[in-house]
């Protein structure tokens, strides 16, 4: 089993369960949930997570702020952090990149294939 760790933080819960499950059945790396910005600042404190799977659409702390908080605190700056958003417009993702996330994945995505996706991102082995 692979040891690679996961956070993923996201509000819908439909989104938690598929990541999690593909997740878990690609690739066997744990995957951590936070259903808030300030919870998964917190988590990515506590559990120092591989990777980061950042919703970018999210009420209360959206994934910008999320984002921008995790870069300023020196206990989570180097995690790398991928975007997940419904915006699939090149403008947008360009945008958002230059936010210094790794990538950006679009929803919908095939989450038996998400754990490939990442891998490839972030140059890992699988």
């Amino acid at each position: 089993m692979n040891d690679k760790r996961i956070l993923l933080i996201d509000d819908e819960e439909t989104i938690q369960e598929v990541v999690q499950v593909g997740i878990e059945i690609e690739a066997g790396w744990q995957v951590e949930i936070a259903s808030s910005g300030l919870q998964g600042i917190d988590l990515a404190q506590t559990q120092q997570p591989d990777a980061i799977l950042l919703d970018v659409m999210m009420p209360d702390m959206d994934g910008i702020s999320t984002l921008s908080r995790l870069k300023a605190n020196h206990q989570t700056k180097a995690i790398p952090v991928i975007f997940l958003t419904a915006k699939t417009q090149a403008t947008d993702k360009d945008q958002l990149k230059s936010l210094g996330v790794v990538d950006v994945i679009t929803k919908p995505f095939n989450s038996m294939t998400l754990a490939s996706q990442i891998a490839k991102i972030l140059g890992w082995k699988m």
